[in-house]
């Protein structure tokens, strides 16, 4: 599976990623899984207001939309494991599989409205990162969490993810302050 930003078997530079783990959490066997959560009033006042704010961005249509909510320098989301992108909106309607950038907005939109895994609580890393599938082995989903999987990838994901051991399509967090730190994809 090829995913945008992240050539195929391209690692991040040592040094180079962000704060908070990208590709995936520690799941190993054995080791307590996040809680998943639906309720969003269990979220941080600024984390919920992001949230709406991302949701409401893509629902309207417009990409220029979620260009306040990208940041810039040092506190821009992070969208490509390449580094910093020069025109953030310009660069997602190269990902997008159309030229209004409307796939990545539908995209965004489905992982903002999935559930969603509070990591790292009381570090700097801490992190409220959707959809939950990030920080949930695959080979231990129920058959409903698959069939919510289902909502954002295709059967053919599902499978190349399985032998990559880990959910690597779109993921985005938020910090506990409001930040929107990363909406990414790949390994």
């Amino acid at each position: 599976m090829s995913i945008p930003g992240n050539p195929e078997g391209a690692a991040p530079a040592e040094g180079d990623e962000p704060p908070g783990n990208l590709t995936r959490p520690d799941t190993s066997l054995g080791k307590e899984l996040p809680e998943i959560i639906y309720d969003v009033e269990r979220l941080p006042e600024p984390v919920r207001r992001m949230r709406r704010l991302i949701i409401e961005a893509c629902r309207s249509g417009d990409i220029e939309k979620l260009r306040p909510l990208l940041g810039s320098g040092a506190q821009a989301t992070q969208l490509s494991f390449g580094g910093p992108v020069e025109d953030p909106v310009a660069y997602l309607r190269d990902v997008s599989g159309d030229e209004l950038g409307h796939e990545i907005l539908a995209i965004l939109l489905e992982v903002m409205e999935a559930g969603f895994v509070h990591l790292d609580p009381g570090t700097d890393h801490e992190l409220y990162v959707w959809p939950y599938f990030f920080a949930i082995p695959l080979d231990e989903l129920t058959d409903r969490q698959r069939v919510e999987l289902f909502t954002l990838v295709t059967a053919g994901d599902y499978e190349d993810m399985k032998s990559f051991g880990a959910y690597i399509f779109y993921r985005s967090a938020i910090t506990p302050d409001g930040q929107w730190q990363f909406f990414i994809a790949g390994d």
